[in-house]
């Protein structure tokens, strides 16, 4: 795939968001050493969160967990 940056997040990567006010974005960084960075747009906070959560109740309707 070209033009595309795959990041795989796993429970140990650190990531650490900070506020930009001054650009009025948020800058999240993935990783320590060779950090990756994604700068998000205020007005594009809610969208992203929205798609994170989508694809969350996805991928939980398609594995239910079993229940003790």
């Amino acid at each position: 795939m070209r033009d595309m940056v795959h990041v795989n997040v796993t429970d140990d990567l650190p990531i650490r968001a900070k506020a930009l006010p001054f650009a009025d974005r948020v800058e999240i960084r993935f990783g320590k050493a060779f950090p990756v960075v994604l700068i998000v747009d205020r007005a594009a906070l809610d969208m992203l969160a929205e798609a994170i959560a989508t694809g969350r109740a996805e991928l939980e309707a398609a594995s239910p967990r079993e229940t003790p």
